[in-house]
């Protein structure tokens, strides 16, 4: 498992005074409210306050002073350590260690690696790369078993979800 977790990425300045437009990476923006200090490059910095802007956040970083500074920073993910996480509820996972699952079906047939996970609004849609690439919907009824220490995820066999054409 990382031991770092991203929670945005830095878009661009905004301002003068070195404040920088964030894209949150997490479901809950509220969260940025919490952090007093994250990690840009594996260097840690604090950060002085927060604030939203429609869907992004605005933060001031410690040392950051300028546009140019500002500048600097973009592109650059914004991360949290592992410890430093949100709790997650019960049977929820971080999408970087679903990135890290191998998905077989029940009958133990390797169905391929997780690529990407996919949010719907109603059910987050695993897209696994193997053979073929194939979308799983994240549903009780379809995934069987989620074990992110052995980095496997079991599933229901395919036929019995999927429709036919």
């Amino acid at each position: 498992m990382k031991e770092y977790l991203s929670v945005g990425q830095i878009s661009k300045p905004h301002g003068v005074k070195g404040e920088v437009k964030v894209i949150p990476l997490t479901d809950d923006i509220k969260r940025f409210r919490k952090l007093k200090k994250v990690h840009i490059d594996e260097e840690e910095r604090a950060i002085i306050w927060c604030k939203f802007q429609a869907d992004r956040v605005i933060l001031k970083i410690e040392g950051i002073d300028t546009m140019e500074e500002a500048e600097k920073l973009r592109n650059k993910d914004i991360k949290v350590k592992r410890e430093d996480a949100i709790k997650l509820p019960r049977d929820s996972y971080f999408i970087v260690d679903l990135l890290e699952c191998t998905v077989y079906d029940t009958d133990e047939n390797k169905i391929g690696k997780m690529y990407d996970v996919i949010k719907t609004g109603s059910n987050d849609v695993y897209w696994v790369k193997g053979e073929k690439e194939i979308l799983i919907p994240a549903i009780k009824d379809v995934v069987v078993k989620i074990d992110i220490d052995s980095q496997r995820i079991v599933i229901k066999p395919i036929r019995e979800w999927q429709y036919e054409d």
